[in-house]
């Protein structure tokens, strides 16, 4: 008997070593010392057709392609536990044992038939199918006894390339590697704002009977639940994907000649995949990143979710996670909707009236104007005083424009009778914007903002630059309109930064001091190729640093500034 026992474990080791094609290794087992040192180095079972006992190995599956593990267990009545995580595809898979023969050849001699007749009569028997599954859920096939012989783990993905992950153990009650769920694993949403979602949960025993190393790590995404820990990282990594190995009979692309330091097929060099640095084919794009993201935050189990969209749905997973082992449990994950922006009060434009409108960094105001009588066409000015605004405008809910603003601007939309125009102003990421807003329909009324050139900068010469003056230059239009200088004495350090907070184009020289006035002049030149103007600025003091502005006024006393200019004068002379 202890003759025929031998020959069986002989049997069963050498025919593993036959199915890898493989250098003969010793096969791991439970004796503690070798599996932890097993565990460790990790190049033992890589890549590796045989599923080391208490260990959860991570594969790869070509779309179509089954691929089969092995591992042995070597007495009867053995507890059996296996489990298989697929990533990111459904996947099939069955557990088998395989069949070998109850008695040696050559009358209990110990020899062993030659191993080709062993594999013939391994291959020829499909085996006894234990389990099997189809799906994307984790799924383990449990049994209190088992009994010794060769197991054969199959898995197929018919969807597409895929990874998963797989673990198989004879001793599960001692080695339970995935973290406990609480008697309820559900995720609770406890507080929901327009921008923020609390989650809470009940920890797993793991982490405080066991005594094991557990953390926790959220997922946060819009499309839909995960299942594990394995899916979420796939999604997370999918522009990571490259090529391990070619699938048989399949050649490589221009971009993997390209990765290892050869010249395509095609001498160009040149490729979709090379030019947008991605690959192409199968491969996934990989999500942006507001659109999936993993927190891990320790072992609390409660966490705000912060910097979402409002209005918008989101769908939560928790993952508790062995940090010895790497390996992880999922609870039942949740979703939830962020609550609506808080509607803001529309306020009302009267036909032909000035409006100052402030809005916040970041924020946005509504204006509506409904005219009273028909009409043909509305004129709608707007005059950006700080940052630029975007300006979006629609008539009885049709978008008629959508645009940046700086400076002054002006619209000409279509009329429509008893039509109503619904404006919407949002302000800058820089700082808060103010603007001054007008709608009008009537076409013979003068226009409130002074005409202005497409450059509004202040041009200043170097040569003309002495030691108590400056001489500057700006362009005007074909309208007659008022022109006023003003100058103010800076430190030498006065910055670009400093200038742009200062930079309030709505305000005008009722704003300024008396003595900072240099001189007001109309001007206008029928023809715009000769529509600029030039003044000297005297009276100044040797070596300062001065801010010029100039300032257009218009008939109705409206004005703009032009964009501010530093100069200096020379310090000798």
């Amino acid at each position: 008997m202890r003759q025929y026992q031998g020959w069986r474990t002989g049997f069963l080791l050498l025919l593993l070593v036959f199915l890898q094609g493989a250098v003969p290794q010793k096969l791991p087992t439970r004796d503690e010392g070798l599996f932890q040192m097993q565990i460790r180095d990790k190049s033992l079972f890589h890549d590796s057709s045989v599923i080391p006992d208490g260990a959860e190995i991570s594969g790869y599956l070509f779309r179509d392609t089954p691929k089969r593990y092995y591992f042995v267990v070597e007495e009867d009545n053995t507890p059996l536990s296996v489990t298989v995580t697929p990533c990111d595809a459904p996947l099939e898979w069955k557990l088998t044992l395989q069949e070998l023969p109850e008695e040696a050849s050559g009358e209990a001699s110990g020899e062993p038939e030659p191993l080709d007749q062993q594999k013939q009569q391994v291959t020829v028997d499909e085996g006894t199918e234990l389990f099997s599954y189809k799906g994307n859920d984790v799924e383990s096939y449990v049994a209190t006894s088992t009994p010794s012989g060769l197991y054969q783990l199959e898995l197929l993905s018919t969807e597409k390339d895929s990874n998963f992950k797989a673990y198989a153990s004879t001793t599960p009650e001692s080695d339970q590697p995935y973290p406990e769920l609480p008697y309820d694993p559900r995720v609770d949403v406890t507080a929901l704002g327009r921008t923020t979602v609390t989650l809470a949960w009940k920890p797993t025993p793991t982490g405080f009977l066991m005594g094991q190393p557990v953390q926790y790590c959220v997922v946060i995404n819009k499309e839909h639940n995960f299942k594990s820990m394995c899916a979420a990282e796939a999604k997370l990594s999918a522009d990571d994907a490259f090529m391990l190995a070619p699938k048989p009979g399949r050649d490589f692309s221009p971009f993997d000649f390209a990765r290892f330091g050869f010249v395509p097929p095609d001498g160009t060099g040149k490729d979709r995949g090379l030019a947008s640095n991605k690959i192409s084919r199968a491969y996934a794009v990989k999500p942006k990143a507001s659109d999936i993201q993993k927190v891990c935050i320790g072992n609390k189990n409660i966490f705000t979710v912060s910097e979402l969209k409002p209005d918008t749905q989101y769908y939560f997973d928790v993952f508790a996670v062995n940090s010895a082992t790497n390996t992880s449990t999922a609870y039942v994950g949740t979703f939830a909707r962020t609550k609506e922006e808080a509607r803001q009060k529309t306020a009302e434009l009267k036909d032909g009236k000035v409006s100052d409108v402030f809005i916040k960094r970041k924020g946005s105001k509504f204006l509506r104007f409904a005219p009273v009588s028909s009409h043909q066409r509305v004129t709608l000015f707007v005059h950006a005083c700080l940052d630029g605004v975007q300006v979006q405008v629609r008539r009885d809910g049709k978008l008629l424009l959508s645009q940046n603003v700086e400076g002054v601007r002006q619209f000409q939309l279509r009329g429509k009778p008893k039509a109503k125009y619904l404006i919407r102003l949002r302000g800058s990421r820089k700082g808060a914007s103010t603007l001054k807003v007008l709608a009008t329909t009537r076409p013979g009324s003068k226009q409130p903002f002074p005409s202005l050139p497409e450059d509004t900068r202040i041009k200043a010469f170097d040569k003309l630059r002495t030691c108590s003056s400056v001489t500057v230059a700006w362009l005007g239009t074909q309208d007659r309109n008022k022109y006023c200088v003003y100058r103010r004495e800076v430190a030498d350090n006065y910055g670009e930064e400093q200038r742009r907070r200062e930079q309030n184009r709505c305000a005008g020289p009722e704003t300024r001091r008396k003595t900072e006035k240099v001189v007001c002049k109309y001007f206008h030149s029928p023809n715009l190729q000769k529509a600029v103007t030039t003044e000297t600025v005297a009276g100044l003091e040797p070596g300062k640093t001065y801010l010029l502005d100039v300032y257009v006024v218009a008939h109705s006393g409206h004005s703009v500034k032009y964009q501010s200019k530093l100069v200096k004068t020379r310090k000798y002379c």
